[in-house]
């Protein structure tokens, strides 16, 4: 099973020698972290200013993370993915938004793609942020407990309104959702809410994924409460298992406030708690189903592994992996050549809209120690394979 993600034309099958190229030298610039922070600063800029910088975002750094502008614009992405085995999580990347009119119409546009790919069979799930259907200090608010004004009453009941309606339509369309995480000083709220769209729509089956951020201590311990109580009322739990992207906010904002930060103190106990967690899931994959979100190439083994050692089928329907779109083809690719079921995240929006999701993205390559290396190292050894057999 060792080496199976080091097959570079298998990895990067789909990609023209000019892709690969592209892929390349935006690899190259991300590897590079004070270029990563004057391009960001640069870009904010310019956009700000309404530069007519769009054509060059969506020639270079958009096109190699995003499948388009809308989501007829990401079917020939899809199609050609879809043709080596690997699927879409479609995700609407416009993040920021603030107001009532923005909740609703985001509200309507999950909507809409939940239709879409219902018709699809390229799309297994679909998916949503929290932050998507409310304020992110009305989440706050409501986790701590704290008392909420008859406005604020008002605007959180939308909020509960919005989820259900999306998560109705889910299981109306026997499309599972994935529930994306966030700020752990939000998350609370959100888990509560969650668990009640799985009390009501996850009886027959995981419907309504949550997500566990597997950089936080207490996640396996929240899991195993959760498992608990599922058993107790009789529904069940699905689970989009990830390390976490919010790490330097996290860590800061708990030194600022005199709080434990909720982080693991190393990397090596993250990914010691996303194993363990993908351990307890597979142990009780009767009641449970896995979204693995990983680009960790051992952990990704290590599910492997456990799925052979329990005779679980590679293609097992409660067991999916996932990846980001442009980044870790070698993984994905290679995964769905093996048979295994493996999705990847591909983000859409208008370009100006999705910058700081792509912007979030270069400065997280550029914090994960090894990932932006690796994707060279893999481009590099691929180019010279090509360059050998023309």
């Amino acid at each position: 099973m060792k080496n199976t993600f080091d097959n570079t034309q298998v990895a990067f099958s789909l990609k023209s020698d000019t892709e690969l190229d592209r892929a390349y030298f935006l690899f190259k610039m991300i590897n590079n972290e004070p270029l990563v922070r004057i391009g960001t600063a640069v870009t904010n800029f310019a956009l700000k200013a309404h530069l007519p910088v769009e054509g060059l975002i969506r020639a270079s750094v958009f096109d190699h993370f995003c499948g388009g502008v809308s989501e007829e614009d990401c079917i020939p992405v899809m199609d050609k993915m879809y043709s080596k085995g690997v699927s879409s999580v479609l995700d609407y990347s416009v993040e920021g938004k603030e107001d009532e009119n923005q909740f609703d119409s985001a509200t309507q546009k999950i909507l809409k793609i939940i239709e879409f790919a219902a018709e699809k069979e390229a799309i297994p799930f679909g998916v949503f942020k929290p932050t998507g259907f409310g304020r992110i200090d009305l989440y706050e608010k409501v986790g701590a407990k704290k008392t909420l004004t008859e406005a604020e009453q008002a605007e959180w009941s939308r909020v509960v309104a919005r989820y259900d309606a999306v998560c109705k339509l889910a299981h109306d369309k026997n499309l599972p959702l994935l529930i994306d995480a966030e700020e752990s000083w939000m998350q609370d709220a959100a888990d509560d809410l969650v668990t009640q769209m799985m009390q009501k729509y996850n009886k027959e089956k995981a419907i309504v994924f949550n997500t566990l951020q597997l950089y936080r201590w207490d996640r396996l311990d929240y899991l195993k409460k959760l498992h608990t109580q599922a058993q107790e009322e009789g529904f069940y739990i699905g689970m989009k298992l990830v390390r976490g992207a919010y790490m330097e906010k996290e860590n800061s904002r708990a030194a600022e406030k005199g709080y434990r930060s909720p982080i693991c103190a190393t990397k090596q106990d993250s990914d010691d708690n996303y194993d363990a967690t993908v351990h307890y899931m597979i142990e009780h994959l009767d009641k449970m189903a896995i979204f693995a979100g990983t680009h960790n190439e051992l952990s990704s083994y290590k599910l492997m592994e456990l799925m052979e050692s329990k005779g679980i089928a590679k293609n097992d329907s409660r067991i999916w992996f996932g990846q980001l779109f442009g980044m870790s083809d070698n993984i994905s690719f290679n995964l769905a050549a093996n048979g295994y079921n493996i999705a990847k995240y591909l983000p859409f929006g208008p370009v100006r809209d999705v910058m700081p999701y792509l912007i979030r993205r270069a400065e997280e390559n550029t914090s994960v120690a090894g990932q932006t290396s690796r994707e060279l190292m893999l481009i590099t050894k691929e180019r010279k394979r090509r360059k050998i057999e023309e």
